[in-house]
């Protein structure tokens, strides 16, 4: 998971930090939303995995 997740800011460190600065802007309460919505669909994925 996380040589996936250390992909993307090595191969594009621009685009990363744009990202993160767009999501940092959001309200509080979208983040959250993500968040859930990222975690629930890793434990769906667990569960079928296993």
């Amino acid at each position: 998971m996380l040589i996936i997740e250390g992909m993307f800011p090595f191969v594009f460190p621009t685009a990363w930090r744009d990202t993160f600065r767009r999501i940092a802007e959001r309200p509080v309460h979208h983040i959250r939303i993500g968040g859930l919505v990222a975690m629930v669909l890793g434990l769906i994925l667990l569960l079928i995995a296993t």
